[in-house]
């Protein structure tokens, strides 16, 4: 689910944040193929509407509806050149759109 630097990004996030219960993914309904993903810091869960799973010390939390689209996905923290920033690495994608920003499975 979390790559070792990916968790190890999101710990130093939260420390430096202050605060925080853990990290959310999820997919929305936006852009040219359909899907994007959300990622977001989180204080606290809907225990009706969230999963909680635990990664390498990190709680991670995905709504039950993105929990079909995000399965066997592992999300990356990843520097290239002077970016850097999380990747998704979602064996479940059928196809994206040209910029990159929203998938289809």
């Amino acid at each position: 689910m979390l790559s070792d630097s990916a968790a190890d990004r999101v710990r130093k996030f939260l420390a430096n944040r202050g605060k925080g219960f853990g990290v959310r993914l999820g997919v929305k309904t936006t852009g040219c193929s359909g899907l994007s993903y959300v990622l977001e810091f989180v204080d606290g869960i809907n225990e009706e509407e969230d999963a909680v799973f635990n990664d390498k010390g990190v709680n991670v939390i995905i709504d039950k509806k993105s929990l079909v689209y995000l399965d066997g996905t592992e999300l990356d923290f990843v520097r290239e050149g002077l970016n850097e920033g999380f990747k998704f690495n979602n064996p479940n994608v059928k196809g994206e759109c040209g910029c990159g920003e929203s998938f289809t499975v």
